[in-house]
């Protein structure tokens, strides 16, 4: 479908670009803060510009702020701390819970409702243990209570499950290992690298799993 539309392919390819190189960032001495916090920011901004190029209805622009609040999450995870960063993906979950109850799959399976019984509160209770510093465990599994909805809701949405559903399930996962690095995985020096993979990556699959799926049923 890009294909017919050489700007979204461009600014998709540019997402890709920012987000994987991201990573060379961590080790540039000497490097601006400011600049390492825009190139942070990019990949999942580009994502929302190639949503907003691809929109054509109310899904395609709740796709487009989904990814935006990402994009603004993590700017201010940069400048404002984690709490004011967690408010903004928060946000992002909530519309993107909306934007999944819009397309809601027709005849879950019992795999799916006990996968979803599971995750919901599995990824909550994790998040609470996870922090060294007890005084974090509140915030934290309310924060993950919201993620986990909005993956429980994008597993049980009609799009692709091998993009949207794995994409939530690796933002699941990416955010129980930032509590975990407040925990016992402090110091560990892969979970950096892990995190923002799938981290961005699962944001990736999400965008490009919506925009493809929503044009087999309503455009976007």
């Amino acid at each position: 479908m890009e294909r017919n539309n050489p700007l979204a392919w461009l600014v998709l390819a540019a997402s890709v670009i920012a987000g994987v190189s991201y990573v060379a960032s961590w080790n540039l001495a000497g490097f601006p803060e400011w600049a390492s916090t825009a190139w942070k920011g990019a990949g999942v901004a580009l994502l929302a510009v190639y949503a907003g190029l691809r929109a054509r209805s109310l899904d395609g622009w709740l796709i487009c702020a989904v990814m935006a609040f990402g994009a603004l999450g993590d700017v201010l995870l940069e400048t404002h701390g984690l709490n004011v960063g967690a408010v903004a993906f928060l946000v992002g979950h909530i519309v993107a819970i909306v934007l999944y109850l819009r397309n809601r799959r027709r005849g879950l399976t019992l795999a799916d409702k006990l996968l979803i019984a599971v995750l919901v509160p599995g990824t909550a209770i994790a998040a609470y243990l996870l922090p060294a510093d007890r005084a974090l465990g509140g915030a934290a599994a309310l924060y993950s209570l919201g993620l986990a909805i909005m993956a429980a809701c994008a597993w049980a949405s009609r799009f692709p499950r091998i993009l949207v559903g794995l994409g939530a399930l690796m933002f699941v996962v990416s955010d129980l290992l930032i509590f975990g690095r407040a925990g016992p995985l402090a110091g560990a020096a892969w979970v950096g690298l892990a995190i923002w993979g799938l981290y961005y990556f699962g944001q990736f699959l999400i965008c490009v799993g919506v925009v493809g799926g929503a044009t087999r049923g309503r455009r976007l």
